[in-house]
């Protein structure tokens, strides 16, 4: 992955959420089953993310994020399997900006829909 500037083609319109969202069923919304919606979750907190099924959704660029928390994968721009964690206490100072950084493009674009509970 490659550094971007983002353009906002669409924006978060409603408030964020706070519910619990088991890691079950975080799993399930990964794009594989068209009746769930799909999630990505950043620092626990969890992002709808369907509205960009191309990206997001099976085959899409992004996919491997779909259903997880992708907190390290994001600090590190890592697109590999073995960085779609949650766990980004190892992540180096620029790698923690960048990782803040996505985290405020995902807090403008998709909508919260609660938290990751354990």
């Amino acid at each position: 992955m490659t550094e971007h500037n983002f353009e906002m083609h669409l924006k978060s319109t409603l408030p964020p959420k706070d519910n619990p969202i088991s890691l079950a069923y975080l799993s399930q919304c990964d794009g594989s089953n068209e009746n769930f919606p799909i999630y990505v979750a950043i620092k626990g907190t969890v992002f709808d993310v369907t509205s960009n099924r191309a990206s997001y959704g099976p085959g899409g660029g992004y996919h491997i994020f779909a259903g997880k928390d992708a907190s390290r994968g994001l600090g590190k721009s890592s697109l590999k399997e073995e960085d779609a964690v949650a766990d980004y206490s190892n992540l180096n100072e620029s790698e923690l900006e960048t990782l803040e950084k996505w985290f405020d493009f995902f807090s403008k674009k998709y909508n919260i829909v609660g938290k990751v509970q354990d």
